[in-house]
């Protein structure tokens, strides 16, 4: 079951599509989405449709990082209800684990993941999307939206150690340098940043207790402020267990403080079951990594569950029909997409980073 989020997920939609010589309006009428999503924030909207936009609007205008043009003018004030409550937050860590906390008011969509290795911090970001249209720039704009938050907190100078992507690089890297700075890793096991255990602790200076007491009182009187499906938490369970080997219907009961029986039941009340959904996301996360060539297939087969390279390989012809190897073939093969029009009703034409970047 793919989620509904806030319309503030396209905030700025708009504009970008302007720069890059689109009729936003028409692509939204294009994609079926309510065109009131623009201007109401707090509508409801598909996660697919948002996804299915983004990269229809990419392909239209030649742009390959609309998404990350996106996140770049992003502030605290789109996330919402929320956003007082992450300012007024004593450190990086707090505020990160307040966005974790209210994704079902942020947005039900997205799983961020924070994992300590020693001095090192990797937030990983993964989406609970259908897996039936790219994601590319979906995953550009949660990331930048990301970043943009921990340098609301940190300061306009905080760097990542670094910024990764599963997907390949785009044929130009100034906006992403722009953004980031040159530490982006492409074709990278994750889809996040990293960065040091310091920077998660270090104390917010803007941040008043007082407000942040305030905020939350505020926050939990919403409605659905800590309210999500069962369904929803283990397909988030299974997103961050898999790529490490551990999505077992035992291991994801025990994560949610369940035993498998009790999962199992409680999953079947709200008309879900666990092979469907361990499936499902495997399927649409195979679909994403072997879309990207830079992965290795034996190191897809780790990052989807299977220990054997045969055994993937197995799963995979009988879900898809062919091998991997040849699946990953035809797709490059494919033509390219057709083009959509821009405001005059022409095609639009590619956009180059020097010239659709806002000054």
């Amino acid at each position: 079951m793919t989620p509904f989020v806030r319309a503030a997920t396209l905030s700025n939609y708009g504009e970008v599509a302007t720069q890059v010589g689109l009729d936003g309006n028409a692509m939204v009428r294009r994609i079926g989405i309510d065109r009131r999503a623009l201007d109401d924030p707090d509508l409801q909207i598909s996660a697919d449709s948002v996804v299915e936009l983004l990269e229809a609007s990419a392909q239209a205008s030649g742009c390959e990082t609309f998404g990350l043009r996106m996140a770049e003018s992003r502030q605290l004030a789109d996330f919402g209800a929320v956003s007082l409550l992450i300012t007024h937050q004593a450190t990086m860590r707090d505020a990160l684990m307040t966005v974790v906390q209210y994704r079902q008011l942020l947005n039900p969509s997205l799983v961020v993941a924070v994992e300590e290795h020693g001095d090192v911090v990797v937030v990983r970001e993964e989406l609970l999307v259908s897996g039936r249209h790219d994601t590319r720039q979906a995953y550009e704009l949660a990331i930048g939206v990301i970043y943009r938050l921990f340098r609301a907190v940190l300061g306009p100078r905080w760097r990542a150690q670094s910024v990764n992507f599963n997907h390949a690089p785009p044929s130009d890297l100034a906006i992403h340098r722009r953004v980031f700075g040159p530490i982006c890793e492409f074709g990278s096991d994750f889809n996040g940043l990293t960065c040091s255990r310091a920077d998660m602790d270090a104390p917010n200076p803007t941040a008043d207790p007082i407000l942040a007491r305030h905020a939350e009182r505020y926050v939990q009187t919403l409605p659905n402020a800590d309210r999500q499906s069962l369904a929803q938490e283990a397909q988030k369970a299974i997103y961050l267990l898999m790529p490490v080997g551990e999505a077992s219907i035992g291991r994801v009961a025990a994560s949610l403080g369940l035993n498998e029986r009790t999962l199992q039941r409680r999953l079947a009340a709200e008309g879900a079951d666990f092979s469907d959904l361990l499936n499902r996301i495997r399927r649409d996360l195979t679909v994403r990594y072997v879309s990207n060539e830079g992965l290795p297939l034996a190191r897809i087969a780790g990052l989807v569950g299977y220990v054997r390279q045969s055994s993937f390989n197995r799963w995979f012809a009988a879900e898809f029909g062919m091998s991997p190897s040849r699946w990953r073939a035809a797709r490059s093969a494919a033509a390219p997409p057709s083009p959509a029009l821009n405001r005059g009703g022409r095609q639009a034409r590619p956009v180059s980073p020097e010239r659709s970047s806002p000054q």
